[in-house]
């Protein structure tokens, strides 16, 4: 089994020459970031009368037994700068805020684990527990070595590298990618403003994914993260939200700069915009989107399943197409299930809900979510007040979120850094 040691145990410590000698004291680990799951360590930060210098790994001895020692003929006595890549253990990682990305956590790197694989020494996991500060405080009576499956693999964590003085660190968008962008919320509201700064940095390259964890986020972070975005920006970012929630972000706004974002949107979203506004935000008006799928009543299922194919309509409002008649109103509603167990060439309509349960924008919270759970809906339409036409949908999603008190996540520890 590989032993797996702590950084803390050299942090300064001395090091030594190959006569024994004393020549300076243990100031940090250097790795280098790549393609590496565990990035290798490539030297060493000594310090010697007051100078930080750097020492190849291949000249440090000792680190397995806990003793450093330098095992070259003579040390560079040229001062330790960082090249581009490099990562300084203790100073860029220790005690700071990681990324688990399997997890889709923060965590704190109370502790940096360290181990020789096939002659090549690697950083190989985190202990984000609170064992390391115990050893911090009682020293080498905790010992030098953990075993493997008390720490996070170095694989599954992204280092935060703002703070880290070379613009080639980044953190990667196809990593981040990988979480749902309710994760990645959660991440920007558990990091400071530089580190959540550098999340949202990081998913902007793909517009539609920094749309989407932005509807995520918070009131109170959305409007942090517009402050440093001009008018132009924080237009082209709510363009891309769905209606409502760019229309409940756009009430937020500071007064004096929200007429101006407004007429900056996209023209069909500002038209949604405008009408959602005109509602109150607790109503069904308020809550609704005014994007859903539907179909004419002679269309076939295959249409029906073509329209869910080529829409750009939100998945939450995908539950059903609805059949409308010819002003507008709606006859049925198919779910996706039976629109897919069904014949191409049958009617949508023969495999929809006719008795339709439907709210009006000016309904209350309470009122909606109660019709939504007596009919056991994930998706509810909403019928302006003369019965004549569908004006929108409202998702259980949406719904919840309302119901749900503000600040909820952070109550219950969902938004906690995990320890």
């Amino acid at each position: 089994m590989t032993d797996i040691l702590h950084l803390s145990t050299f942090l300064r410590r001395p090091i030594f020459d190959s006569d024994g000698d004393r020549i300076g004291r243990v100031q940090d680990l250097v790795a280098r970031l790549g393609n590496d799951a565990h990035p290798p360590i490539v030297g060493v930060v000594i310090r010697i009368e007051g100078r930080d210098l750097f020492v190849s790994i291949k000249k440090i001895g000792g680190l397995s037994e806990g003793r450093v020692t330098f095992q070259g003929r003579r040390v560079d006595l040229r001062r330790f700068e960082r090249r581009p890549g490099e990562l300084l253990l203790a100073e860029d990682l220790l005690a700071r805020h990681l990324i688990n990305l399997v997890r889709g956590r923060l965590i704190i790197a109370n502790e940096i684990e360290i181990a020789l694989i096939d002659g090549r020494w690697e950083v190989v996991g985190v202990d984000p527990g609170r064992r390391p500060l115990l050893r911090r405080i009682l020293g080498p009576k905790m010992g030098a070595r953990v075993r493997a499956e008390s720490i996070v693999d170095f694989a599954s964590i992204e280092p935060f590298v703002a703070h880290v003085p070379s613009a080639r660190l980044r953190i990667p968008y196809r990593k981040l990618a990988r979480l749902h962008p309710a994760q990645i919320a959660d991440l920007v509201e558990q990091a400071s403003h530089e580190e959540g700064e550098e999340i949202i940095e990081a998913v902007g390259l793909d517009r539609e994914l920094e749309a989407d964890v932005f509807e995520e986020l918070d009131t109170t972070h959305q409007l942090e993260f517009l402050e440093s975005r001009s008018d132009a920006e924080a237009a082209r970012l709510l363009s891309r939200m769905e209606p409502d929630n760019a229309a409940d972000l756009i009430t937020e706004i500071d007064q004096d700069r929200r007429m101006t974002v407004l007429e900056l949107l996209a023209s069909e979203q500002q038209t949604k915009v405008r009408q959602l506004l005109t509602y109150n935000a607790d109503t069904a008006g308020g809550l609704m989107n005014p994007d859903f799928v539907s179909v004419p009543a002679g269309a076939s299922v295959a249409d029906a399943l073509d329209a869910i194919r080529n829409s750009s309509v939100a998945a939450e409002s995908l539950q059903a197409v609805f059949v409308l008649d010819e002003g507008g109103q709606p006859i049925g509603a198919a779910s996706i299930a039976p629109l897919v167990r069904a014949r191409g060439s049958d009617l949508a309509l023969s495999v929809a809900r006719t008795q339709l349960a439907h709210v009006h924008p000016h309904w209350d919270v309470l009122r909606v979510s109660r019709k939504m759970s007596d009919f056991n809906l994930t998706v509810l339409p909403v019928l302006d007040d003369g019965h004549g036409k569908m004006v929108g949908v409202v998702t259980v999603d949406d719904l919840l979120e309302e119901l749900l008190p503000q600040g909820w996540r952070a109550e219950f520890g969902v938004s906690a850094v995990e320890e």
